[in-house]
């Protein structure tokens, strides 16, 4: 069972995430040949207080 774990700084909508899943998934039955009913996607949704980026949180970034 292919298990995708995606990691996305928050403030993508439910419709955005959908389409993550949706299409995540879909790569997974075409690169691994996994039927579509076994594969698993979670999107982790990281505060941006929480994620770094040249030394600075993405929100001091302005992200």
């Amino acid at each position: 069972m292919p298990f995708a774990q995606i990691y996305l700084v928050e403030g993508r909508s439910e419709e955005q995430k959908r389409a993550v899943i949706e299409k995540v998934t879909q790569a997974l039955v075409e690169a691994v040949g996994a039927p579509k009913e076994n594969v698993r996607v979670w999107i982790q949704d990281v505060p941006k207080t929480n994620w770094g980026i040249a030394g600075q949180t993405a929100k001091d970034l302005g992200r």
